[in-house]
């Protein structure tokens, strides 16, 4: 089959490699209609995660058709149903499951040790995402293998296009819970920082749960204009201040809900001159992330806030302005997406019309054109916001 490779730093292609074959009685075989590239994807091609191999297979945002099914499955898939697969492998049957942490499930990382090393203890093993979460392959391939597959997957009704429901896997629910964790109120102004595709449907989201206003914080005119479409107030940072008009736009107060859509890999800038430092020491491995989005959340947000953040982060950052979080009494909610903790309720809205998530799409492409697509996306070329892959 094809699929589309890691090789090294910004080194993807579209190589040859052995098809899937069901590994335990859990499995399942699913071919790829429809995957795409997402914005944590940038973060390997950049090399920022660790424990990346040559020949591993990326992609964790993936449906299909179920093609074949382990005995193990017991008659939770069959042949020719049509699912969604979500990013975070979940057994279903571990006590974080069984609550519904299932991004931090304790059995479905196949490296366990190596995350219990770096982590303290194991989270949940993910699609296409390093060594440190299990090295499973991908799914930005032509077929892919699903582990625990009774419990790792979403079913989704013949009749919605392949682009209102692919997003259920990953950036729909992490924006969803993004904003669910901020505990948003009807009195709130959130701000999100990004408008990528985690940010639109935080921006989304947050409207959805009743935010009184939701500000969009970027640089990028497609992006930003997107999020006004969205229902979003803007900021341009290249533009104005982001930390006087959020005070503007607040009374003086600052937002009460502060959500970080960028995560490790925050713009460099010279009028910041914090996003230089944290960049020259990236590059000296001094530390693995730039975290000027967070420095700026932290002191920006009103006292007692909440601040969420569905970033993602890979490591150390310098620099956190501890004194400012702990005197303003500030709660930070973080972690990898409970996938299918959101799920039933997000397809249900999709399916009553509340939201179609295809909106965020701008480009649609062939497998084989997928590496390219990783400099369009990573530059944001041809006002790329969101690609989707068809193998």
């Amino acid at each position: 089959m094809k699929a589309l490779v890691w090789h090294g730093k910004e080194d993807i292609r579209c190589d040859t490699v052995s098809d899937p074959e069901i590994e335990d009685d859990r499995d399942a075989i699913v071919k790829v209609t429809s995957c795409a590239i997402c914005g944590s994807d940038l973060h390997l091609f950049h090399n920022f995660i660790p424990a990346m191999l040559p020949g591993d297979i990326m992609g964790h945002e993936m449906m299909g058709e179920v093609v074949e099914v382990g005995r193990g499955v017991n008659g939770k898939l069959k042949k020719g149903d049509r699912i969604v697969v979500p990013f975070t492998i979940i057994c279903g049957q571990c006590e974080q499951c069984k609550r519904g942490n299932f991004s931090v499930c304790e059995t479905t990382n196949r490296k366990k040790y190596l995350a219990d090393k770096v982590f303290g203890h194991t989270t949940a093993g993910l699609f296409g995402y390093t060594h440190l979460t299990g090295g499973y392959p991908g799914g930005q391939a032509e077929y892919v293998r699903v582990p625990y597959a009774d419990a790792t997957q979403i079913k989704v009704p013949d009749g919605i296009p392949d682009e209102q429901v692919l997003f259920l896997g990953d950036i729909f629910p992490t924006g969803w819970q993004a904003a669910a964790q901020a505990d948003i109120e009807s009195t709130d102004t959130v701000a999100v920082w990004g408008c990528g595709p985690v940010g639109q449907m935080t921006i989304r989201s947050a409207i959805l749960l009743g935010a009184k206003q939701v500000i969009a914080i970027d640089r990028i005119p497609e992006r930003l204009s997107m999020a006004e479409a969205g229902g979003a107030v803007t900021i341009n940072f290249d533009e104005e201040s982001v930390v006087e008009r959020l005070n503007e736009l607040t009374g003086g107060k600052g937002p009460e809900k502060c959500i970080d859509a960028i995560g490790l890999e925050a713009h460099v800038t010279p009028y910041q001159p914090d996003t230089i430092l944290d960049r020259a020491k990236q590059m000296m491995m001094l530390e693995n992330d730039r975290a000027h989005v967070l420095r700026e959340m932290i002191y920006v947000c009103r006292p007692a806030g909440t601040i969420s953040i569905p970033g993602v982060y890979s490591g150390l950052a310098d620099k956190v302005p501890m004194g400012q979080l702990m005197n303003k009494g500030l709660t930070i909610r973080t972690g990898q997406t409970h996938v299918n903790r959101w799920t039933d309720d997000l397809l249900r809205r999709i399916e009553e019309g509340q939201i179609d998530p295809s909106f965020v799409i701008t480009h649609s492409v062939s497998l084989e054109d997928g590496p390219e697509m990783y400099k369009v996306f990573r530059d944001k070329q041809d006002s790329c916001v969101k690609v989707v892959l068809k193998p």
